[in-house]
């Protein structure tokens, strides 16, 4: 496996892209929740594997991974972390909120990397991190009735699920992050649909559900599979594979201003004084992570 560089922050090509995965991902907490209007959550987890899978994996050869790796990075994606979240987004937590609990897999992912990888934790990235986790608490305080601590707890697990994902992801090393991705669904398809047919009424309640949705749910389809899996976690698997860690898993502690935002806009999601507090606190945190390096230097040279 060739190893990551060790980058001290990301170049300025690297992080527009982590800016617009970040913005696919934040926005597309309001196409999950328009979505399972129409579709049930197991089942439109699946779907959206469905179409990351087909036809795309008929042009792509297999990357030269272990099936092991493969199917660890799909069950852990689709059915850890969206068929979770996508259960707990359903009835369980607004969209708002799940965007930014899911940041937990920053700690998930930092974690796992300084046991696997020996990667060590440096000062301003647990200062970083504390003060992201202080936003995770604020939320956890205000429970109400659209987000229970069910909800908190499942998309909490999500994120753990996405953390353990990125590990595995970076076990592969520098290969075709597209292909790896498209593969990887073909193991996130068959537990879904099982959850959904044990859970969600049936295959008569999953023909139904298909044959009655809307054109605009169908798209929402396609989004989670075409501009969220195949774009956004190809080109962060790739941006993992590039950079310790600590400096890429951060990044999407940007999506709550998305998702956040755009809940606000387009479901009507309140903005009350806490929230936009823990949404502060955990961008706080992705800031003093990301540029710290850069600003200490500058500091140095303006002093001495």
């Amino acid at each position: 496996m060739n190893s990551p560089h060790r980058n001290p922050h990301l170049p300025p090509s690297h992080l527009l892209l982590a800016l617009a995965i970040v913005a696919v991902w934040g926005t597309n907490f309001v196409v999950i929740k328009y979505s399972l209007a129409a579709f049930p959550p197991f089942l439109f987890a699946a779907l959206r594997y469905v179409f990351a899978l087909l036809p795309v994996v008929f042009f792509m050869p297999r990357p030269k991974v272990p099936w092991w790796n493969l199917g660890a990075y799909g069950l852990l994606t689709g059915v850890g972390q969206f068929g979770v979240m996508y259960f707990a987004v359903n009835s369980q937590i607004s969209p708002g909120l799940a965007s930014l609990v899911v940041q937990t897999q920053v700690f998930f992912t930092v974690g796992f990397a300084m046991f696997f990888a020996k990667e060590r934790l440096k000062l301003y990235q647990v200062v970083a991190l504390a003060v992201a986790m202080l936003g995770l608490v604020i939320i956890a305080l205000h429970t109400d009735a659209t987000t229970t601590f069910l909800g908190i707890a499942l998309v909490v697990f999500a994120g753990f699920s996405w953390g353990a994902a990125n590990t595995v992801s970076r076990q592969a090393g520098d290969i075709n992050m597209l292909a790896y991705v498209v593969w990887a669904s073909a193991f996130s398809i068959p537990p879904l649909l099982l959850l959904a047919l044990v859970f969600e009424g049936g295959w008569a309640q999953i023909q139904d559900s298909m044959a009655l949705a809307p054109v605009g749910a169908w798209i929402g389809v396609l989004w989670q599979s075409w501009a969220n899996t195949l774009f956004g976690y190809a080109a962060w698997g790739w941006l993992l594979s590039k950079h310790p860690a600590a400096v890429v898993a951060p990044a999407p502690l940007l999506v709550p201003i998305f998702g956040i935002g755009a809940s606000a806009f387009f479901l009507g999601e309140s903005l009350p004084v806490w929230k936009i507090l823990a949404a502060g606190l955990v961008i706080t945190g992705l800031l003093v992570n990301l540029f710290w390096p850069t600003l200490e230097v500058k500091i140095r040279k303006w002093i001495f």
